[in-house]
């Protein structure tokens, strides 16, 4: 499963930047707003150490990390949700990502345009916001305008629940509340998966600042996006978008070389990547061997037969059990036979919840 997130954001911000930076690919990033009409999309690995390792200790014929799909659209202004600077074209492209990022101005420079005139980032935050409710409320009205005297007429008690939980979106959308901070059971979750709703996604700020506040530390921006986010339970990412593309075009040697030398342990990319996983409750398992090595990405909590389905349908459907090692367990012995021996090869069964570094090998008969 590949993870998609959308990247909104007000102009001239710095989107199109971060975007040619951490994807390596050269969009149009211009000063003046617009410069980016159809969506963007990139498509990175997942940065990750222990398939490195894999990758020496097996020596296969193919490595595949797991990979993390961004899409870049226009910048969004001000009545974007009611078709200001094509907004509602652009907020549809986005409408299918798993996390919203939503890049936020932290940094002043006479040189870049702001839209408003100043950097102010929570008012730049809460405008980007403020659309989003806009656009979800016009699909809730939309449904229910469609559906609601059918289900009064009708007493179908499926259509009558889903009226019930859009009545509720309704009335929080109204008060400008997100609909990721509003507790909805499974069956209103099922409900709602079907209209692909903006603010009910996972969102993460990028406080986007000059290469300065990377290495000294927050700036009063950045201070004012955490408290923001705190508020609604959001996660936060401090980057430098100019130092990012500094970094796109270096060698993974000369790249961390270059951030030990501005006192940097991760890339902004790598920041984002792991802020995303842990706000979407993400983590990796591995299949290794002779023939491949590969990171497969899974969602904490899934049992054995689920993550097994993530490879291919076959594996879930017919099931027998799972071979299972510790990625610790494999780097510490440093041969799968000393792990083997060291009683550190487990096999699970169907109720086994796997778990972050496991290495897998499926046993299924269809």
């Amino acid at each position: 499963m590949s993870l998609k997130a959308g990247i909104v954001g007000l102009p001239n911000v710095g989107k199109s930047t971060l975007f040619n930076a951490i994807t390596k690919q050269n969009i149009l990033a211009a000063n003046y707003p617009f410069a980016t009409i159809e969506p963007n999309v990139g498509i990175v690995f997942v940065p990750d150490k222990r398939i490195d390792f894999l990758k020496e200790l097996y020596n296969p014929l193919s490595v595949v990390p797991t990979t993390f799909e961004f899409t870049d659209i226009a910048g969004l202004v001000k009545g974007a949700s009611q078709g200001e600077g094509l907004g509602n074209k652009f907020l549809s492209h986005i409408r299918e990502v798993d996390a919203i990022v939503e890049v936020v101005r932290c940094f002043d420079d006479a040189n870049i345009t702001h839209v408003t005139g100043k950097t102010n980032p929570v008012s730049d935050i809460e405008i980007i916001n403020i659309e989003l409710v806009l656009a979800d409320l016009d699909v809730v009205n939309n449904r229910l305008g469609k559906i609601e005297k059918k289900a009064e007429t009708t007493k179908d008690k499926e259509s009558l629940l889903e009226v019930e939980v859009l009545k509720k979106c309704k009335v929080n959308l109204e008060s400008n509340i997100p609909l990721r901070r509003i507790n909805f059971d499974k069956d209103a979750l099922k409900i709602l998966k079907n209209f692909s709703l903006l603010t009910l996604k996972p969102i993460i700020y990028v406080a986007n600042v000059d290469e300065e506040s990377v290495i000294v530390g927050d700036n009063d921006y950045t201070l004012q996006v955490k408290s923001y986010a705190s508020a609604e339970g959001a996660g936060v990412v401090v980057m430098c978008a100019k130092l990012e593309a500094d970094l796109a075009g270096l060698e993974n040697e000369e790249r961390e070389e270059f951030l030990k030398s501005v006192g940097v342990n991760n890339s902004g990319l790598d920041k984002l990547i792991f802020a995303t996983y842990d706000l979407l409750g993400l983590a990796t398992f591995f299949t290794a061997g002779k023939d491949e090595v590969r990171a497969w990405t899974f969602k904490k909590g899934m049992k054995a037969p689920e993550c097994a389905g993530i490879i291919h349908s076959d594996f879930q459907r017919g099931f027998i059990k799972a071979e299972v090692m510790s990625f610790d367990d494999l780097n510490y012995y440093k041969d799968e036979k000393k792990v083997k021996e060291a009683g550190k090869l487990r096999i699970e069964g169907k109720e086994y919840i796997i778990n972050d570094g496991d290495i897998c090998y499926f046993r299924f008969n269809v």
